[in-house]
């Protein structure tokens, strides 16, 4: 019954089955879709565009909510009791699954200083036309022990893999793996970033006080972490 409607919905726009389904397997599986990414989530996004509020209805019924920034074109998906940009504050309902991904403390620190170094760029107008700002990782290494007391990663290794995490969660730009382990290269941090940190742990290292309080506390990030798991 539910499917012989979607169909006649998707038939009013000339979509078969197939390729609703394929958007909504996409959007599960990664939660994020950035129209500049590639050609394949060009044509989901567009296709999303066509049928937004079928997506939208359907998700809704597993209490998946949708966040649509169409001036720079990407969406994500935040599961259930997640807070989400420009939405009332989402009720308290037990979930676990794919969509939601338990961040490392060394993660949450550097996707808060990527935040932080964001709102900078905000504030001195540093940011380009589609709402990127670039940043060295120099810049981004001295923040880190500046604002939490942390170093990045000696090992490349494990360097690579924090931050090849925060580039599949479509929150940074560079353009080789190497380039993490150079101070002099640059990469880009994306606008989804002031929708990925919700302004609650963004204040909680605003503040001078509250920054040395990180340095001397981890657990403090641990405490960010949990009250602010994201989507993946």
């Amino acid at each position: 019954m539910l499917t012989e409607t979607i169909e006649q919905q998707l038939e009013k726009e000339n979509m078969s089955l197939s390729e609703f389904q394929e958007l909504l397997i996409r959007l599960l599986n990664y939660s994020i879709l950035c129209r500049s990414e590639s050609q394949i989530e060009q044509q989901l996004y567009d296709r999303y565009l066509r049928i937004s509020s079928l997506v939208n209805e359907y998700l809704q019924m597993i209490d998946v909510r949708v966040f649509h920034e169409p001036r720079f074109e990407y969406i994500r998906l935040y599961p259930p009791s997640s807070q989400v940009p420009g939405m009332e504050e989402a009720t308290q309902t037990a979930f676990s699954g794919s969509l939601r991904s338990r961040l490392s403390q060394q993660e949450v620190a550097l996707i808060l200083v990527l935040r932080l170094q964001y709102d900078k760029a905000l504030r001195e107008a540093q940011v380009d036309d589609q709402g990127y700002a670039t940043e060295s990782f120099e810049a981004i290494s001295i923040a880190m022990k500046n604002i939490i007391g942390r170093t990045l990663p000696e090992k490349p290794g494990e360097r690579r893999q924090l931050f090849n995490r925060c580039k599949k969660l479509r929150l940074i730009e560079y353009r080789n793996e190497d380039d993490v382990l150079k101070s002099e290269s640059w990469l880009k941090i994306h606008p989804m970033i002031v929708s990925f940190v919700n302004d609650e742990a963004l204040q909680a290292l605003e503040s001078p006080a509250e920054q040395s309080a990180a340095r001397e506390n981890p657990d403090l990030l641990e405490a960010i972490s949990s009250s602010n798991d994201e989507a993946e």
